[in-house]
C-alpha cells in the first residue's frame, strides 16, 4: 500500500449518525431534529442517491408516518396518492385459482385506508424533511467499518476509500474514507446489513434468540393497458408454482399512471438445491390469472431484495454502547402482511426519542436501555406477536395446512391475546435447509417467452445497476476451493440459482485438457439483495459494501 493511502483519515463529529437512508434511518433523523433542532445529525448513504437502493411491494401502512410527520396526507408533494379499494387473495393452482373470502381473514391482513406505491418515493420524501430540519444527508458514501473506542464502546463508522483498483491498490483517483463519529450511531441497513452482521457477532446481539429467518423478494413495475387497470387493487396470491413444501407467495398491486408493480416472495429456508427464486416468479407471471395483466404491457423495472422473516422470536438485542439497530436490520418485518415500512418508521422514531433523551441527560456512549425495553411492549411488539407463529407453522406444516393453522392462530392471538401454540421456534438457519442433489427431483424451468416471462441479465439491465470495474470484489469467498470443491458435487453450486442477478456462475473446463470447473463471480451484476449471504450452504460467501454509489439504481421501486 503507498504512503497516500495510509494517510489518516479526515474526522467530522456528529450528537447522531445514522448508516442507512431507508424509511428507518430517515424517521429517526427527522424525529431528532423534530426533538431538538440543535443535534447535530447525519446520514450517510450507499446508494447513488436516497431510494435509489430501495425496494419494497409496497402496500404501505400509513402508521409510522402518521406519527412521524401528521400533515403529510396534506402536503402536495406526498409521494402516496394511491388508497387501498379492494383486497383480494388467492390459492392459486396449475390453471386456475381459488378466491378465498375476505371475511376469513384476520382483520390485521385487512389493506383498506392503506397505500399503495414507490417506498423509494417515500425515502425521497422524506430526505426532503430531513434536509429542511437541518439533516446532514450524504449520498454514494458507503460505511464499510464499525469505529469503536477504548472500551468497546461504538463511536461511529469509517466509509470506504474511493478509487481503489481491483488489485487492491490506490488509482490515481484515491479517496481516503472519512470518520464519522458520534455520541450514538443508529443502524439502518436493511436486511443483512453488513455492519449489522459484524455487531451481532461482536455484541453477542442474538444470543438467546431463534436464528434470523429470510425471504427473497423480487419485484418488477409494469405499465399495462388502461382496460386492465385498477387504481387501488391489490392481490395475493400462494400456492403454484411453489410446491407445498416450500413458502412464499406473491402479490399485484395497481398503483398509480397505468401502473402494476408484481412481486414474489420466496422463503430461503427451501430444501431443493435447484430451485431458481428468479425463474420460479418468471413461471408465476405465465399463469393464466396472472398474464393477462401483463400481455400488452411494457416491463419498467426490476430488482430483488432479501426480506427479514423471524420477527417476535429472532429479534435481537437491539443496543449495545454508543449504539442500536433500527428498521429490518432488527427484524421488524411482518411476514403474512408482507409489511416492514411502518414499523422500520416506528423504530427510527422510537430509538431517536431514547437518544434524544440520553443526550439531554448527557449521556454518550452508553446503551440506550429505553428503547430496548419498549418495543415490545409498544404497537410493533403488538404487531409482530400476534403473526409470531406463522412462519413456523408455515415451514413445518407446509403451505396448506401451515398457513391454514397460521390463519387460525392470528385470530386467537387478535380475539384472546393468545394461542394454545404458545411461541413456536424457527429451527434450523435458512442456509443448513438445503438438501443434497441425489435426494430431491430436479426442477426444470421453460425457457422465457419475452413477453411476461424474462431473462436474468435483460432484467439486471432494468435494474440500472452499475459498479466501478476496476475495484476489488464486493463479494469475499472465505475458502475459494468450496464452491467447486464442496457445493458443486453435493448441491450443484446453488449460487448459480439463488442469485437473481446472474452472478455467480459454473463455468466447466475442457475435458480434453483435463482443466476443472471454475466458478466465476461476475460482481458487476450484484443488485446488492444478500441472497448469497444468506443462502451459501457453507457460509463461504461475504457481502461487503463496493465501492460507494455502486449497485442498483431504482427509479420508484
Amino acid at each position: 500500500m503507498s504512503d497516500r493511502e495510509l494517510e489518516p483519515r479526515e474526522a467530522m463529529d456528529y450528537d447522531v449518525v445514522v448508516v442507512g437512508g431507508g424509511p428507518s434511518g430517515l424517521a429517526a433523523a427527522i424525529r431528532l431534529k423534530q426533538i431538538n433542532p440543535e443535534l447535530s445529525v447525519v446520514v450517510v448513504e450507499k446508494g447513488s442517491e436516497i431510494g435509489a437502493h430501495i425496494l419494497s411491494g409496497a402496500v404501505i401502512d400509513p402508521a409510522g408516518l402518521d406519527r412521524l410527520l401528521p400533515g403529510w396526507r396534506d402536503d402536495p408533494s406526498r409521494p402516496l396518492k394511491v388508497q387501498v379499494t379492494e383486497d383480494r387473495f388467492y390459492l392459486l393452482g396449475p390453471s386456475g385459482g381459488v378466491r378465498l373470502p375476505n371475511f376469513a381473514m384476520p382483520p390485521l391482513m385487512n389493506n383498506h385506508g392503506f397505500f399503495v406505491g414507490s417506498l423509494g418515493n417515500v425515502c425521497r420524501f422524506l430526505a426532503t424533511k430531513a434536509e429542511e430540519l437541518g439533516v446532514e444527508i450524504y449520498p454514494g458514501f458507503a460505511a464499510t467499518e464499525v469505529l469503536y473506542g477504548d472500551k468497546g464502546e461504538v463511536r461511529g463508522v469509517v466509509t470506504g476509500d474511493m478509487g481503489v483498483g481491483r488489485d487492491g491498490a490506490p488509482k490515481e483517483s484515491f479517496t481516503r474514507g472519512m470518520e464519522l463519529r458520534g455520541k450514538y450511531t443508529l443502524f439502518a441497513e436493511g436486511a443483512r446489513g453488513s455492519l449489522t452482521k459484524t455487531l451481532l457477532a461482536s455484541f453477542g446481539l442474538d444470543k438467546g434468540c431463534e436464528p434470523q429467518k429470510y425471504g427473497i423478494g423480487i419485484k418488477e413495475l409494469w405499465r399495462v393497458d388502461p382496460a386492465k387497470h385498477t387504481p387501488g387493487l391489490v392481490q395475493h396470491s400462494f400456492g403454484w408454482p411453489l410446491s407445498s413444501g416450500t413458502g412464499g407467495g406473491s402479490f399485484l398491486y395497481h398503483i398509480e399512471d397505468n401502473q402494476v408493480v408484481v412481486g414474489f416472495v420466496l422463503h430461503l429456508n427451501y430444501s431443493n438445491p435447484t430451485l431458481s427464486p428468479f425463474d420460479e416468479f418468471q413461471r408465476f407471471k405465465t399463469h393464466p390469472m396472472v398474464r393477462e395483466t401483463f400481455e400488452g404491457g411494457k416491463r419498467l423495472a426490476y430488482g430483488a431484495r432479501a426480506l427479514t422473516e423471524g420477527g417476535w422470536q429472532s429479534v435481537p438485542k437491539l443496543v449495545f454502547p454508543g449504539g442500536a439497530l433500527v428498521g429490518c436490520g432488527a427484524g421488524f418485518m411482518n411476514v403474512p402482511r408482507i409489511k416492514g415500512s411502518h414499523n422500520a418508521v416506528l423504530s427510527g422514531i422510537e430509538a431517536a426519542e431514547a437518544a434524544a433523551a440520553a443526550l439531554a441527560a448527557g449521556r454518550a456512549h452508553d446503551e440506550l436501555s429505553d428503547y430496548e425495553n419498549g418495543w415490545r411492549s409498544g404497537p410493533i411488539g403488538a404487531d409482530l406477536r400476534k403473526v409470531r407463529n406463522v412462519k413456523p407453522l408455515w415451514s413445518k406444516l407446509g403451505t396448506y395446512v401451515g398457513i391454514s393453522l397460521g390463519g387460525l392462530d392470528m385470530w386467537l392471538n387478535t380475539l384472546f391475546g393468545g394461542s394454545p401454540f404458545g411461541t413456536l421456534k424457527h429451527g434450523k438457519p435458512d442456509y443448513a435447509t438445503l438438501l443434497p442433489l441425489g435426494s430431491v427431483k430436479p426442477i426444470v424451468y421453460p425457457k422465457p417467452d419475452g413477453v411476461v416471462s424474462f431473462d436474468k441479465l435483460s432484467s439486471v439491465f432494468l435494474s440500472n445497476t452499475n459498479h466501478e470495474e476496476d475495484q476489488p470484489c464486493h463479494l469475499k469467498l472465505s475458502d475459494p476451493a468450496i464452491p467447486v470443491a464442496r457445493n458443486l458435487p453435493v448441491y450443484g453450486e446453488p449460487a448459480r440459482l439463488y442469485c437473481p442477478a446472474g452472478v455467480y456462475e459454473v463455468v466447466y473446463g475442457d475435458e480434453a485438457a483435463k482443466t476443472e470447473p471454475r466458478f466465476v463471480i461476475n460482481a458487476q451484476n450484484c443488485v446488492h439483495c444478500k441472497t448469497c449471504d444468506i443462502k451459501d450452504p457453507a457460509q463461504n460467501i461475504t457481502w461487503t459494501t463496493p465501492e460507494g454509489g455502486g449497485g442498483p439504481n431504482y427509479p420508484n421501486m
